[in-house]
């Protein structure tokens, strides 16, 4: 890409190469993002045109994959809580879209309205988990027991149940929590992203997908090959003071697709979704017919009837696998192993749990649940506790700084001819040049210019305004259990505790929306005391809070991975937010019908969808309410959630002050606790299937160390012993789990990181090899998530299994 240094450096010309290459990306379009190869920088004007952030076009197609990926994530989180933000697929099908109609747009379509793309699809996809449609909504629908309701200690256990939640009103209660989160997000854009350059893997990940599909196509207008000539060197020097930033930057650039493979990699990549997603769609369609397939008996009939130990062999579940990487993977697999094979048949041979295995009351599969909680809950609050402390410590000496210097400069922002090396695109096209920033703060001279920023007057107005909403919408749902009172203390709490899910995401790229709700709903158990409160308030009024917060973390967390990856291509911040605010509204009210259109065709719960961590939910509700646990459960969590104690403690000094992904060899054998409890609480099928997919991943790891080796051995740069491909960080922390955070496989897959020390591009082979394997992975995903509303209407239509 080319320099920008001075004006005479920003060209408009199609057809040069080298330092003009860069406008080749738009079809004579400017750049979104431009980089400077200097050490001192002056402001310059704007291209005369620029392109355009936000089209109806890229709105649309976003909206479109976006619902796709609202069955897909309501599909899989009815079965077993799992969702997938599918950032980077989303980009790689709106790139495909185009592409197949670039020969019919009026203009070329552009990476940064990619960044829309990717942007709307997350927005839309995530509302089955923000809105709570695969965890707290069917808890509240499906288990509450039955029985009259009273206070806590009269003897009773009835809870008024089941609460019938009409389709209005969950789609006004949608409504409210699906903004406040995301508006929250942004005065903390500047922060976390313009000041700390805190590294957001994923959205850093999805950016260089981006900028390699636009690197490496072909105008078909034109007849130009899109190319970025500019070294990694380049953008080292050119990038941010911290490591991190400048390593994510210059892995972004020196990625350039050679003229004659990089040209079709797109088209490979296109060819490798659609034939995974054949597979798993064929294997949807079957399964319907014959749904003995999804528990194959492995392992003999008896372990299958008695102990539930069968294999659902679903592409999609082996894609998961893949995408969480063999560390997490092998972690569920010994949660299962502990759950099932161990703690199952001791609960029901010593009278813990008399039930049917499979009984989530009176069975062991209800007995180990507890078990799992203890173990996600000390997991979480360690967790959550040490990101507070770390964070309040390592801020002071920042903050004492800044203080110094304001007493030393004054109030008064002093005057700089250094100037951002990206050039931020315009909400719209407009032959006004951008202003640029003339007196800046050091801090601040990566940003885009203030007509693309939201401005802090909109953020004044619209956040009050959504937090009131949210507070009235959860009375208009739910305002006979919920006092209006509660409702508020709920919507503030989950403002606060967002921000420790931004830092998360940004640091170690974990959302922990898990430890968050959980911190919630252990926090609202003292806001409601039983005195005060019938086992139905006290519950219902739990998981409302707790939702609250996780829909809260999770649209900021998402919010700010999309503005790193919108940083990093030059993309209006502006655009971006009203992507995500489009998004998120029309995903409240689809995901609403898409969840009834499940609920009302399937039994729920069932063995198809056993909705386990709504389970989770209201079991935690009843927890912190005060109410029983099983014989010997409330020991055996004890035990447990003090062994992952020392795990996560073990973990968090392993692994404290030292460069990303480079924890001790040894750490991988370490359980982590989130992992352990979901291989615990979810039937051995899915984890097996996981497993597989965890071993696929490792061995393509493996094979690809191997064939980037030969590759390099005569190259005078070091290679990372352990290589794997910065686009298989991002999605490997794509997928989230209701009730806990599955990014854990991140610690797999961070080349990006582990890279810095050596501050040399990575090779090209290694991030094609790397990258298919990811494709693969969400082609497999998608195929069982898209098809599976192909099973919907056949099994509303009643056609009969074979």
């Amino acid at each position: 890409m080319a320099s920008t240094s001075n004006s005479s450096n920003t060209h408009t010309d199609v057809g040069r190469d080298s330092a003009t290459a860069d406008t080749h990306d738009r079809g004579n379009e400017n750049p979104n993002t431009e980089y400077e190869h200097s050490t001192a920088f002056t402001a310059t004007k704007a291209p005369v045109t620029s392109a355009q952030s936000f089209t109806p076009r890229s709105l649309a197609v976003g909206l479109i994959i976006g619902t796709l990926i609202i069955f897909s994530n309501t599909y899989f989180g009815l079965q077993t809580g799992w969702m997938s933000l599918m950032t980077m697929p989303s980009s790689l099908i709106g790139f495909a879209v185009f592409k197949s109609l670039s020969k019919h747009l009026s203009f070329p379509f552009t990476p940064v309205e990619n960044v829309l793309i990717q942007t709307v699809a997350g927005a839309v996809g995530t509302m089955p988990l923000g809105c709570g449609f695969v965890g707290v909504i069917p808890a509240l629908e499906y288990l509450l027991r039955d029985g009259a309701d009273g206070p806590s200690g009269d003897g009773g256990i009835g809870e008024g149940g089941p609460l019938n939640v009409g389709f209005w009103k969950l789609v006004i209660w949608s409504l409210g929590v699906c903004l406040f989160g995301a508006i929250f997000a942004v005065p903390l854009r500047k922060e976390v992203i313009i000041r700390e350059k805190l590294r957001f893997p994923s959205g850093t990940a999805t950016a260089l997908m981006i900028r390699m599909l636009h690197g490496g196509s072909r105008d078909e207008k034109t007849g130009e090959t899109t190319e970025q000539t500019l070294t990694g060197e380049d953008r080292l020097l050119s990038r941010g003071s911290l490591p991190q930033e400048r390593s994510a930057t210059s892995n972004l650039g020196s990625i350039e697709p050679t003229k004659n493979d990089r040209r079709k990699d797109w088209k490979s990549k296109i060819r490798l979704l659609i034939g995974a997603f054949a597979v798993s769609a064929i294997y949807t369609l079957f399964s319907y017919f014959i749904p003995q397939i999804r528990d194959l008996p492995i392992f003999g009939l008896s372990l299958a009837q008695n102990w539930l130990w069968t294999l659902n062999p679903s592409p999609a579940y082996v894609g998961q696998g893949i995408i969480m990487g063999p560390s997490t993977s092998m972690h569920m697999l010994f949660g299962a192993v502990l759950g099932w094979a161990i703690l199952s048949p001791i609960a029901k041979n010593k009278g813990w749990a008399p039930g049917p295995v499979g009984d989530w009351e009176n069975g062991s599969k209800g007995w180990i649940i507890w078990v799992s909680l203890a173990i996600m809950l000390a997991d979480s609050i360690i967790n959550l506790g040490w990101l507070i402390a770390r964070t309040l410590y390592e801020s002071f000496p920042r903050l004492a700084t800044k203080l110094q210097s304001l007493r030393q400069n004054g109030i008064k922002r002093r005057n700089s001819n250094f100037h951002s090396h990206i050039r931020y695109s315009t909400l719209h096209s407009s032959s006004e040049p951008a202003p640029m920033h003339e007196n800046e703060d050091e801090d601040e001279k990566d940003d885009a210019p203030a007509s693309e920023l939201i401005s802090s007057r909109t953020v004044a107005i619209l956040l009050p305004v959504t937090l009131v909403l949210n507070v009235l919408c959860m009375h208009i749902a739910f305002g006979d259990i919920i006092s209006p009172f509660l409702s508020t203390l709920a919507t503030i709490l989950a403002v606060l505790l967002s921000i420790m899910g931004v830092r998360a995401l940004g640091e170690t790229d974990l959302n922990p929306v898990s430890g968050i709700s959980k911190l919630t709903q252990l926090i609202f158990s003292l806001a409601t005391p039983a005195s005060m409160h019938t086992r139905r308030s006290a519950v219902v009024t739990n998981l409302l809070a707790g939702a609250v917060s996780e829909a809260g973390a999770l649209q900021a967390g998402d919010m700010m991975q999309d503005l790193k990856t919108g940083h990093l291509l030059g993309a209006s911040p502006k655009a971006q937010f009203y992507g995500q605010v489009i998004g998120s509204l029309f995903g409240a009210v689809v995901s609403t019908a898409v969840y009834k259109m499940y609920v009302n065709v399937y039994p729920i719960p069932s063995d198809q969808f056993q909705i386990p961590t709504a389970f989770v939910w209201i079991f935690t509700a009843r927890l912190v309410t005060g109410q029983g646990l099983p014989p010997m459960a409330w020991q055996a969590a004890i035990i447990f959630g003090i062994i992952f104690v020392v795990t996560t403690v073990l973990r968090i000094i392993s692994t404290y002050k030292k460069p990303f992904n480079q924890s001790p060899p040894w750490l991988s054998f370490v359980p982590g606790g989130i992992a352990v409890a979901v291989g615990m609480f979810n039937v051995p099928s899915f984890t097996l299937a996981r497993a597989i997919g965890g071993a696929i991943a490792w061995w393509w790891a493996r094979r690809n160390r191997k064939e980037v080796h030969e590759d390099t051995s005569l190259s005078t740069n070091p290679i990372d012993p352990n290589p794997t491909s910065i686009l298989a960080a991002g999605s490997a922390t794509e997928e989230q789990h209701d009730g806990e955070e599955e990014g854990e496989g991140a610690e797999d897959h961070h080349p990006l990181i582990q890279r810095q020390k050596q501050h040399t591009p990575p090779p090209a082979v290694e991030d094609e090899s790397s990258s298919t394997v990811v494709v693969l992975a969400s082609g497999l995903i998608l195929g069982e998530g898209v098809l599976s509303i192909l099973n919907l209407i056949l099994a509303s239509m009643g056609v009969p299994h074979l």
